[in-house]
């Protein structure tokens, strides 16, 4: 249990130090002696011990008065014993610093879970110092952050395409972070000293898509006071990102891949041509092929931007880099919101690896800027984080019946697996191995068989 942990016994009789250490030493500790205060001062001059177990009464004084040599700058922890135990006197002990109290006869087992603690504890912080150092060394690519197997093979992908002027099609969840592939490859291309504009084609109103994408002269419609550039020509010498191009309006579709192969764009309400020059990157989180099957995504549009395809990683297939993302958020969010949050602590560290995290490394970032907000200041703890990050897991409270039949059964783990990810129907498909049209038709299913 103690992995060489250095324990530093300060205690008097002889008889008692020696239990103490042949328990210690079982449990995996590395045990200095100490029967004095003197002595204890001067094995945490020499030996630099992890932790202390020191006695209160001592010969040559009182280990209460110790504690601020004992825990030194870095705050080691200190566990103090007494045969002669008092809430005043735990209460003192506690106010100068100790991280525990115990007294004599020693609870063996309960010293062990506060030495368990502790070691856990000191573990968890040294893999925050690994986190931070391998953020230091700038772990990913542009603002890209990861070291995971999947990471690195896009990280490859990105530095190859970004030496070629050809069109390509980031695919992938929403939340995984398909512009910022696209700002990477851009800012390690030929046109990294030109201008990217990214359009975001689910978030303007359809009426205005074309307005923004082709741009449109003074009186062409009503409100058009002035000319206006569209993003072909802003994008002219740099890289123009297409971001959910499969939720552009079908009629327009024709006149982008017009205007993407002839490199000229005629502003609405213009008799004009202007020629311009950009890398198209275009994005979807939609699967391409079932956007073309469904008359979403013109074919002939979809062929011209897929010379291409690079499909991102969602964050639950590449889970060992939520750590170094999350450290990554806290230090960002530290910076913005002037607190000093260390990280995340251990518990809440494994309640956001048990989730399935259906809106990404997005969901992930808002997750941590609440908690570091609500934190303030030392470990991100469970009730930092949001209620439906702290639910058991689907199978700890579902309950069956005798009796119950196949279909209300099969309803009630379907309703469980959308309450653990949020609602998220594609999320929960993709946990109990079906389609998302499988999954609604059972959901209606189960309710008529209810009724009946």
């Amino acid at each position: 249990m103690g992995r060489g942990f250095g324990v530093l016994v300060v205690e008097d009789e002889p008889a008692m130090r020696e239990v103490l250490r042949m328990r210690m030493e079982q449990w995996g500790f590395r045990v200095i002696l100490a029967a004095t205060a003197k002595e204890a001062l001067e094995g945490v001059a020499q030996g630099a011990p992890d932790l202390v177990l020191c006695d209160i009464v001592l010969p040559d004084g009182s280990g209460l008065d110790l504690l601020p040599q004992l825990r030194g700058e870095a705050g080691r922890p200190v566990i103090m014993i007494t045969a002669h135990g008092t809430i005043d006197t735990a209460v003192e002990a506690l106010k100068h610093g100790a991280r525990d109290f115990l007294t004599k006869p020693l609870d063996y087992p309960k010293l062990k879970a506060v030495l368990d603690e502790i070691v856990a504890d000191a573990e968890h912080r040294e893999a925050k110092h690994h986190l931070e150092d391998a953020l230091a060394r700038g772990p990913g690519l542009g603002s890209l952050v990861g070291e995971s197997r999947a990471m690195k093979d896009l990280y490859r992908t990105i530095e190859v395409l970004a030496k070629i002027d050809a069109a390509a099609l980031i695919t992938g969840e929403s939340g995984t972070g398909k512009e910022l592939v696209a700002r990477a490859i851009h800012d390690l291309g030929p046109r990294a000293g030109g201008p990217f504009i990214a359009v975001n084609a689910s978030a303007i109103p359809e009426g205005l898509v074309e307005s923004e994408l082709f741009g449109h002269e003074r009186g062409a419609f009503t409100g058009a006071v002035a000319a206006r550039a569209g993003c072909f020509e802003m994008a002219d010498r740099g890289t123009l990102f297409l971001d959910e191009v499969a939720e552009m309006p079908v009629s327009l579709q024709p006149k982008i891949l017009r205007t993407l192969e002839t490199g000229q764009v005629r502003r609405i309400g213009s008799s004009q041509e202007v020629s311009f020059s950009v890398r198209v990157l275009a994005a979807t989180n939609r699967v391409p092929e079932e956007a073309v099957q469904e008359g979403r995504l013109r074919a002939d549009l979809y062929y011209r931007l897929n010379v291409f395809t690079i499909t991102l990683p969602p964050l639950r297939e590449r889970i060992e880099d939520l750590p170094l993302l999350a450290q990554h958020f806290v230090g960002q969010f530290n910076h913005r919101h002037g607190t000093s949050v260390e990280g995340l602590g251990r518990v809440a560290l494994e309640l956001v690896r048990g989730y399935g995290w259906p809106g990404n490394v997005r969901e992930l970032r808002n997750v941590i800027e609440r908690a570091v907000i609500l934190a303030g200041s030392g470990w991100i703890e469970a009730a930092h984080l949001p209620p439906y990050l702290r639910k058991p897991i689907l199978g700890v409270g579902l309950h069956l019946r005798p009796g119950v039949t196949l279909v209300e059964a099969e309803r009630l783990v379907i309703l469980e697996t959308l309450k653990s990810v949020g609602g998220n129907k594609s999320e929960a498909a993709r946990r109990l191995g079906v389609d998302v049209k499988t999954l609604r038709k059972r959901l209606r299913l189960g309710e008529e068989d209810l009724e009946e």
